[in-house]
């Protein structure tokens, strides 16, 4: 780890102490603290729904907590909207820019405050003086660009930097970043962590989100975890180990867990691959990786969120377009331009946000299920509505779909009723490599259980699947091979048999 360690002062520049926040009384968050200082790179870490967003949310004026304490520089304060927020000193720069790319880079940084001249200062802007402390400011961060040019013309590292920008220009004592390397490859992120250490050097208070690891211990001074929305601890950087903070955002000892695994079916392994994917990646996106997948394997994708699992899944099945490497198919290059050409080759795809990507609420589970199977059709060849219903009707039953009727609206059905209905649509096309992204995620344990078993029969019946899932007892129970990735890169790959331990130890290597 090479992050700085600092000596924290007596007392933080702000305080979140016994924060909590429900929602139609459910708790979201609960008994939550947080103790940012002067001078320091402070690393919010937690699983999707450990509660970032939400104490976020309540520390920018977005939403009012339900009970709890806020001080900034020792006074209680609340900010009851981002603009109260942003004149307390807290700015926030989001995951994605949202500045006006039709706009100067000097507009952006001063929208909404422009300084003006005339009339008692009020006649007309003073563009002079706006470009000249855009000029500052963007010199206080190390960019050299000319800020009298359209935000557009630059790239997206750029424009994250001149966010950062807009946020010091009202003075900020905290900033806040949410996500801001998403979007950014590694020079990028290492030009943007000079920014944030020249920043911290200068007394800045600094919150850090990210899902990235390595780029926890590279740049952070200390780092708050969140589970389930409840605090679980704070530490200095230097005292919580890789495995440590996993273990602590999973909420379990990883070295006290049972090295038993449950080992899926025998494999073998001389059989040739269905898929090969060579130095295949997006910049930006996902590092060059090879992958193997043969007819009738299982491969599981472990990592934690943000990993790259969903990145790798969506080059597969033509969502993106890697910009290098090579993707074969049965030994043949292939290049996917979109969806329909991978699904003519035999691929299908469970995304991971069911709702919004997966099903079409408003139609019938009967049309939900025969969308696939019409598409590939093509224009002009449809299904009769008797043969959708007989399809429908042979999937609801084969894998235990409980609804009334098949023309019942699929956004009635439950979560796992739902999940089996998109499962049955890319059944009903006869894949041959069937991409399953968290399919287990927001159903209920019987639910997870059925879906399983069918995982496993499928593969037995020769269909090969790539199984992705934030469960790791899942990935080991039903993988014939685990690809395990961090940071958006492959680390390394672990046989049939391997337990969770194994997974979260490559996970949390610290040299690959």
């Amino acid at each position: 780890m090479n992050a700085a360690t600092i000596h924290a002062p007596p007392a933080p520049v702000l305080q979140l102490t016994g924060i909590h926040k429900q929602f139609s009384g459910i708790p979201v968050l609960q008994d939550v603290q947080l103790n940012l200082y002067p001078g320091e790179i402070h690393a919010l870490m937690g699983q999707n729904g450990a509660g970032k967003s939400t104490l976020i949310k309540v520390l920018t004026g977005v939403l009012e907590p339900t009970s709890g304490q806020m001080q900034l520089s020792g006074k209680p304060v609340w900010p009851d909207s981002p603009l109260a927020a942003q004149h307390l000193g807290i700015s926030t720069v989001y995951q994605e820019v949202n500045l006006c790319p039709n706009l100067s880079v000097a507009e952006n940084i001063f929208a909404g405050r422009y300084p003006r001249c005339g009339l008692a200062q009020g006649f007309r802007i003073d563009w002079a003086t706006l470009n000249q402390r855009a000029r500052e400011l963007v010199a206080r961060i190390g960019l050299s660009i000319d800020v009298t040019r359209l935000l557009s013309d630059y790239p997206v590292a750029v424009q994250q930097l001149v966010a950062i920008a807009r946020a010091l220009s009202i003075e900020a004592k905290v900033l806040i970043l949410d996500e801001p390397t998403s979007s950014l490859d590694d020079d990028e992120v290492q030009k943007l962590f000079a920014v944030l250490r020249r920043l911290r050097d200068e007394g800045l208070a600094i919150v850090f989100v990210t899902h990235f690891l390595n780029q926890v211990y590279a740049v952070s001074d200390r780092i708050t975890v969140l589970r389930n929305g409840s605090w679980v601890g704070e530490w200095p950087v230097a005292e919580l180990g890789a495995q440590a903070l996993i273990a602590a955002m999973l909420g379990r000892d990883l070295a006290a867990q049972s090295t038993e695994a449950a080992v899926s079916p025998d494999f073998d392994d001389a059989t040739p691959a269905l898929l090969q994917a060579e130095g295949l990646g997006q910049s930006g996106q996902l590092q060059p990786m090879d992958l193997r997948v043969r007819a009738g394997e299982v491969v599981g994708l472990a990592g934690l969120l943000g990993a790259g699992r969903t990145e790798l899944a969506r080059l597969l099945f033509g969502l993106q377009a890697p910009d290098r490497g090579v993707l074969r198919i049965d030994g043949k290059t292939v290049a996917f331009s979109n969806p329909m050409d991978a699904i003519r080759h035999g691929l299908a795809l469970c995304p991971e946000e069911r709702k919004t990507d997966g099903i079409v609420a408003e139609l019938s589970v009967r049309e939900n299920i025969a969308l696939a199977l019409q598409a590939r059709m093509g224009v002009g060849k449809f299904l009769s509505r008797a043969e959708q219903t007989a399809l429908a009707e042979r999937y609801v039953k084969l894998l235990g779909i409980k609804t009334e009727s098949v023309d019942k609206p699929i956004g009635l059905l439950s979560g796992g009723n739902q999940q089996k209905a998109i499962l049955a649509r890319w059944m009903a096309i006869e894949p041959r490599l069937l991409i399953l992204d968290e399919p287990t995620r927001g159903i209920d344990v019987a639910a997870k259980q059925e879906i399983m078993e069918q995982i496993l029969r499928l593969a037995q019946g020769g269909m090969a699947v790539v199984f992705i899932s934030s469960e790791m007892s899942e990935v080991v129970r039903v993988a014939h091979r685990i690809v395990v990735l961090r940071d958006r890169r492959k680390v390394g790959e672990l046989p049939a048999g391997s337990s969770e331990d194994a997974v979260y130890d490559l996970i949390a290597a610290e040299h690959v």
